[in-house]
Parts: C-alpha cells; structure tokens; sequence
C-alpha cells in the first residue's frame, strides 16, 4: 500500500489547522509575556495554571515552541521569549487589547467581552483592527 499522501496547504481543513496552531502559540507566548512583566519570569506551573491546561500539556505545546524558536529554557528554570517569541507576543497583546477596548466601549460585560476578545484577536483582519480602534474613539468621545 503506497504511503498516504499528505495534506497541502490548499486543503481547507490542513490551513485550519495550520491557523490553531499558529493561534496557540500566540497564546502561549502572550502568557509568556505577560508572566514575565507580573512575576518577572514565567514558570511551567504558572503558564499551565493561567491557560487552565495540565503541566503535560503545557510542557509538550513548549517543547513544539522551543523547536520553533520561539522560547528558550533550561530545565526546572523560567521560559524565556526569544526575540521573534517576543514579537509574536507583542502582536497578539496588541490584537487583543484592540478588540478588548472596543468590546468594553462598545457596552459588552467585562466578562463577555474578555472571552470574546481572545477569539476574536486571531481572526480578525488589520483593516478590521483599524475600524474598531476607529470606533472605540468615537464610543468614547461620546458619539
């Protein structure tokens, strides 16, 4: 039996999962981010504890980062972003804090407005990003 071929970028549920992959690893590396700014380093424990995940599989999602390049570590010590981890993460706060201020500006529950904002953040376009900080402005200054 030849080997299965394997599945190309133009199949639409190899790019979805492609695009979660990529929507994980921002995650984790905006948690990274934010640790490090909180407590000043970021532990295996404390990333697993903030995205509700058991250490196991914030270990294994770590290791695949590392490989990326995106992280460094050593064992039993803090991860560290590299700086392309480090942009990754800058990006996907930004994102987030775009579409967060316009969900609060907009009227939407702090709670509510949380949870959507981090889907939100990975699948909405620049121009998209653009009109909600338009918008924001404009729910602010009253109109």
């Amino acid at each position: 039996m030849p080997p299965k071929k394997p599945a190309t970028s133009t199949s639409p549920i190899a790019a979805a999962r492609m695009q979660h992959a990529d929507e994980n690893t921002a995650d984790y590396l905006e948690t990274i981010a934010d640790l490090i700014a909180e407590k000043g380093e970021a532990r295996l424990v404390d990333i697993a504890e903030k995205l509700g995940i058991s250490k196991a599989t914030a270990n294994k999602t770590l290791s695949r980062i590392q490989r990326e390049g995106h992280i460094t570590s050593q064992p039993y010590r803090a991860v560290f972003l590299s700086p392309t981890g480090a942009e990754i993460a800058a990006e996907s706060k930004r994102r987030h804090t775009i579409v967060l201020d316009f969900l609060r500006s907009a009227g939407i529950p702090e709670e509510v407005a949380q949870r959507d904002a981090e889907g939100i953040e990975h699948h909405a376009s620049e121009e998209t990003l653009q009109l909600f900080i338009r918008l924001t402005a404009g729910l602010r200054a009253g109109g």
